[in-house]
């Protein structure tokens, strides 16, 4: 019998970031490329299900949606198979959330960034990249102008290799924890337990 359970696991991955906003802040701080001046200080859970206005329209349901004190929406999925419409599927959910922020009469410049965060514990194409960030760019020149609203990001974890980056050190600690924790596991290396958050994340999925 096992010490742990795998936290890519539907029920453990959502008993671990839906129900601690603060280990969902820690990761989300650590995963998503937010810039330093703009990292996630509190974290408000949303509902997972998205249901459109009008009733014919199709409805989604997400792993775990939340927003920020700055109104930025985020949406994290777990997806342990990899399918050809699995992209199009959070780009609708991250869309969906971005336009159901306005009411009707309401102005534009009130819609916030919505960041879609999609952990694969498969692998989708034939390059060593692992990180693959997504955004509104100019095609002619994508340093010279980005249209800020919908933002994506895919992580391969079977391609992931831990780095020694001062700079990602959490980051690569987070996802060691995704990668590494499984069933079959009895002992986790120190250099996890070390740090407060990933200690309580390895806590919660112990299989009592």
């Amino acid at each position: 019998m096992s010490k742990y359970l795998d936290p890519k696991s539907d029920i453990v991955f959502k008993k671990i970031f839906a129900q601690h906003p603060h280990l969902l802040l820690s990761f989300l701080n650590a995963v998503l490329p937010l810039p330093e001046d703009g990292k996630i200080a509190f974290l408000e859970y949303l509902s997972s299900e998205q249901i459109p206005d009008i009733p014919i329209l199709k409805r989604t349901i997400v792993d775990v949606k939340c927003k920020d004190s700055q109104g930025r929406i985020f949406i994290v999925e777990m997806q342990i198979e990899w399918s050809k419409h699995f992209m199009q599927r959070l780009l609708f959910g991250t869309a969906q959330a971005y336009v159901k922020q306005l009411e009707k009469g309401e102005r534009y410049d009130l819609l916030n960034p919505v960041y879609g965060l999609a952990l694969i514990n498969d692998t989708f194409d034939a390059s060593e990249e692992w990180y693959h960030h997504y955004g509104m760019v100019k095609i002619k020149n994508p340093q010279e102008a980005i249209i800020n609203g919908l933002t994506l990001v895919f992580v391969e974890l079977p391609k992931f290799r831990p780095s020694f980056s001062a700079d990602k050190r959490l980051q690569v600690l987070w996802l060691r924890f995704m990668r590494e924790l499984k069933e079959g596991v009895w002992a986790v290396d120190p250099e996890l337990l070390a740090h407060a958050e990933i200690r309580e994340a390895v806590e919660l999925s112990k299989e009592s």
